[in-house]
């Protein structure tokens, strides 16, 4: 057995996509999930589920006596509208939530803890893409302030207790399971609009861009952050890696490439633009290429295929 690692919001989208991998690599495996947007369904075979909140007594415990050697911490409040309207309640799920599990990780003898980031909301507005592990952090969002507040509460821990922590910061993530209603994902959206053969909605003129990044990679750079070597700790950055393309993809872009991918033909309407809406955004992936050799494996067309082909097995269930 390769260890026993945790994954809290296992029955997300990307959390279950991780313990798929961890799975397969020979780990023993841990659910925690509330289910307030997770599905008992994305569990997959293999895994033990537990159904509880990250900042619950019982969620200590559960790290403080399981004899985890890894935490993987994937439960979050993820909606920036909901940080934007109450910034306290998402303080209070991203913050104190990672505080508990943090406590029972240290209880618990925990070895390495593995941080789900957003290199899409740390880093703010620049001209200088993509962005390095290094560049200016600048949150326009409760979110993304509580995901940076995250990493230094890592890199305390690991100053006081000896913790070894990462911070995985990813691009924009898409795939299978990823929720088509709501706060969904700009694919996961399109994908299902088209599949019902409904006009796709582009805000603005289309040119604001997104660095996207198959889950199926997401999960195979968490595998990596398992084993990977650490550098001493300097900077909060020193345990920080990028997970993404390092490209550039317009919606424009996105919405032809949709198209071919799914071999289907709908009109695009523009709406106005959103306010406060990010115009560009990418994260150089470098480092954990040199560190670790990962490098994205699925291009664009054939993960945007895949994730289509997912949703039309949805409705048609």
């Amino acid at each position: 057995m390769m260890g026993r690692v945790l994954v809290t919001g296992g029955a997300g989208f990307i959390g279950s996509h991780v313990a798929d991998a961890y799975l397969e690599a020979g780990y023993e495996v841990t659910i925690l999930d509330n289910l307030s947007s997770g599905r008992r369904e994305n569990v997959p075979h293999g895994a033990k589920f537990v159904r509880g909140d990250i900042g619950s007594p019982e969620a200590r415990r559960l790290l403080a006596t399981g004899g985890f050697t890894h935490l993987n911490h994937h439960a979050a409040q993820i909606d920036v509208r909901v940080s934007v309207a109450n910034p306290q309640l998402d303080a209070t799920v991203n913050i104190l939530g990672l505080l508990n599990l943090l406590e029972g990780a240290r209880e618990g003898g925990v070895r390495r803890v593995i941080f789900a980031s957003s290199g899409g909301v740390v880093y703010g507005e620049s001209d200088q893409l993509p962005h390095r592990e290094d560049a200016r952090k600048l949150p326009v969002s409760g979110y993304g302030a509580s995901k940076l507040a995250s990493e230094y509460y890592l890199a305390v821990y690991a100053q006081l207790y000896r913790l070894e922590t990462v911070a995985l910061r990813y691009a924009n993530v898409y795939g299978p399971r990823q929720n088509t209603e709501g706060e969904a994902g700009v694919v996961a959206i399109f994908g299902s609009r088209l599949r019902r053969r409904e006009p796709l909605t582009v805000f603005g003129d289309g040119r604001q861009t997104r660095d996207y990044v198959f889950v199926g990679d997401v999960a195979q750079a968490n595998l990596k952050a398992a084993t990977g070597a650490l550098p001493p700790l300097a900077t909060v950055d020193s345990f920080a890696f990028n997970v993404g393309t390092g490209r550039e993809v317009s919606v424009n872009e996105l919405v032809s490439t949709m198209l071919e991918a799914t071999g289907t033909h709908v009109p695009v309407k523009h709406a106005p633009a959103r306010v406060g809406e990010l115009l560009r955004s990418a994260v150089d992936p470098g480092r954990i290429g040199r560190e670790w050799g990962w490098r994205p494996e699925v291009v664009l067309v054939e993960g945007l295929r895949r994730t289509y082909e997912w949703i039309a097995t949805q409705v048609a269930a």
